[in-house]
């Protein structure tokens, strides 16, 4: 094996980013950062609490209130926004190299979500100056219209799987709407959020408008999630954090919109072009480490072509090339901190008594060290064996038969998640009414994940919560105030205007 490559210029800590200055903690708390192929700390992270909390709120809350950038004209952010990703652009390489070091996700394809960072601001860019407000009206008596207005200082809380990418899909509309935010990062992976800081400043973004809190979600998350001065939470995790993050914003009546855990399946109907079949189901959960919320972690799979496709998906899956992060040639690298990789590998040992293992079941050969996972696979899963029902969110994959359409309808809906779905036949209307049928917020026909930004994004069940994308991200990030102007004469009962007799 290749000498594990290690990026130029490292930080010696990651402070946090508070009203435009690094800062540490306030009580100098730290947590240690792993690289994820060898397991051992590179870096120390400023580790949030309270106290850090409420100067990074208090900083978004004055920039708020009091600064430029709520009240600034949509073109005039927009302008920003590009710049912004424009800079993102410009070190698309560097930022990969990063991402890769910090969470052991393949080289190249930590540069495509990269790429799609920038593309996200742009997007959000276009949109705000696009945007029109509705008007309604009653011709000759009231004219009625909507005015949006930024609802506030925005908490944003990301997970650890593709973070630069995922950040940027929440930064991005909530900054286009005017709001101020606090960003609390995944403790595991802070490395590329730190970057943020400088891009902004670049950009021209005004000091206090973006704020960053490293820290344990149990304390820096925890206390953005309750901060009195937060009106909504973003947050994209696991179900159970989300249900935490749920009633702890309950008392408080804050908005919410969060994206959840999925066990998403892949319909695969005997008609279906195979070829296409297996090369999508095979990406769908064996890209991104199979770190992914949507991946498609459950083929299903029509009995006539049961057995070929269980075949020639265990032959490629036994040929996914596993290694390091940094060599281009790798298709799967190191998943993202040993906590999660004995969480995988628990799941493969129970695997092995719940299907028939075709490829995989451990560590790969010639990697005696680091956090890898070989493509695994099982077939013959039954619905009620905990790898068909829990998200396993690693390199793993359960197959099962059916024989008809109903049967597959109702092996697919048979989990309590319910994010993203994947069918793949020739026949056009059986696509239509399956799709409209099973319960996932998202289906792709004859397709694996390809996003489309103006789409809304979001699941059903214990999937998550609300959905963002497009106009429905400006949405969760403005109030939406209705504004009644009268424009004729009023005609109003008038109580109290006639003369009272005495009995």
């Amino acid at each position: 094996m290749a000498a594990h490559h290690v990026p130029a210029d490292l930080p010696d800590k990651l402070p946090h980013y508070i009203g435009g200055q690094f800062v540490d903690s306030v009580g100098g708390e730290t947590f240690e950062v792993l690289d994820p192929v060898t397991n051992q700390p590179y870096t120390l992270a400023a580790a949030g609490q309270a106290a850090d909390v409420d100067r990074a709120v208090a900083a978004a809350r004055a920039a708020f209130v009091s600064g430029e950038w709520p009240g600034m004209q949509a073109r005039a952010r927009a302008r920003i926004l590009n710049r912004i990703a424009d800079a993102v652009q410009a070190q698309d390489k560097r930022l990969a190299e990063l991402e890769t070091f910090d969470t052991g996700l393949p080289i190249t394809q930590a540069l495509g979500q990269a790429q799609r960072a920038a593309e996200n601001f742009r997007f959000f860019a276009d949109l705000v100056v696009a945007q029109s407000d509705e008007v309604y009206q009653v011709p000759g008596r009231q004219l009625n219209y909507v005015h949006r207005k930024p609802v506030g200082v925005a908490g944003l809380i990301t997970p650890w799987n593709t973070p630069f990418m995922l950040e940027s899909w929440k930064l991005a509309p909530a900054l286009a709407s005017g709001c101020t935010v606090v960003l609390k990062p995944a403790e595991f992976t802070p490395l590329s959020a730190g970057l943020w800081a400088g891009i902004f400043r670049e950009a021209g973004l005004p000091d206090g408008v973006f704020n960053l809190v490293n820290g344990i979600g149990e304390q820096a998350g925890d206390a953005l999630v309750r901060h009195p001065d937060v009106p909504l939470i973003s947050f994209t995790g696991e179900t159970t954090t989300g249900q935490l993050i749920y009633r702890n914003c309950a008392d408080s009546l804050k908005a919410m919109s969060m994206e959840l855990g999925g066990k998403s399946p892949a319909v695969v109907f005997a008609d279906a072009d195979l070829d296409a079949a297996i090369d999508s189901t095979l990406f769908g959960v064996f890209s991104l480490n199979g770190e992914r919320c949507t991946a498609g972690s459950r083929i299903l799979v029509q009995r006539p072509v049961y057995a070929e496709f269980c075949r020639r998906y265990a032959e490629r899956a036994a040929n996914i090339v596993v290694g390091d992060p940094h060599d281009p040639a790798t298709e799967v690298g190191a998943l993202v901190h040993p906590e999660h990789y004995a969480k995988v590998m628990h799941y493969v040992e129970l695997g092995k008594s719940e299907g028939r293992l075709l490829a995989g079941g451990g560590r790969p050969a010639g990697l005696p060290t680091g956090n890898y996972v070989a493509p695994t696979v099982f077939a013959d899963v039954p619905r009620t064996a905990r790898i068909f029902q829990e998200e396993v969110f690693g390199p793993v994959v359960a197959i099962s038969p059916f024989d008809t359409e109903q049967e597959a309808l109702e092996l697919a809906n048979a989990v309590r998640y319910g994010l993203a779905a994947y069918v793949w036949t020739s026949d056009l209307t059986r696509a239509h009414t399956f799709a409209q049928s099973v319960q996932a917020g998202m289906v792709w026909l004859n397709s694996h994940n390809v996003r489309d930004l103006r789409t809304p994004f979001g699941g059903v069940k214990a999937s998550g919560l609300g959905h963002e994308g497009g106009y429905r991200s400006l949405d969760f990030y403005t109030h939406q105030q209705a504004v009644h102007v009268t424009l004729g004469e009023v005609h109003t009962a008038r109580f109290g205007a006639s003369e009272r007799t005495s009995a």
